[in-house]
């Protein structure tokens, strides 16, 4: 699989996942490994519904950015996730710097529940690769 570069990113770009029910086995996993403790069984730990975005980005047609390094995040807890709401992410690149072998690209996403409600948002910041000779082949 190819990846998409810095150059590739147009400002504004826009993309939605499918979404995602959450299940009491998500739950149970998450909380398996961060040794969390379970609170009452129907509400989802609140950085769980965030690496849903992540893992749902992966299921769009687009291919991934070509990340060097995360450079931030900025993240809000809107509303409590339960189980059995079923979510999909929202992500929005909002800017794009160029630098000399890479750049920086900051991506909003929203974290969005079945009734249309933006349950988590934030912003995301990469560093993106350039494409190079090699890769323009």
């Amino acid at each position: 699989m190819t990846g998409s570069y810095f150059e590739d990113v147009p400002v504004d770009d826009v993309q939605e996942t499918p979404g995602l029910t959450v299940t009491s086995a998500h739950v149970a996993i998450y909380l398996g490994l961060t040794r969390e403790l379970d609170v009452d069984g129907a509400t989802v730990p609140d950085l769980l519904p965030l690496c849903f975005t992540t893992g749902l980005g992966w299921r769009v047609p687009k291919p991934p950015l070509v990340v060097l390094a995360f450079m931030g995040l900025d993240w809000q807890v809107l509303r409590s996730v339960r189980v059995g709401d079923t979510v999909m992410s929202r992500s929005r690149i909002v800017t794009k710097r160029p630098m000399r072998d890479a750049g920086v690209v900051v991506e909003e996403r929203e974290l969005v529940d079945q009734r249309g409600e933006v349950v988590q948002r934030g912003r995301f910041t990469y560093l993106v690769a350039k494409r190079t000779k090699e890769t323009t082949a």
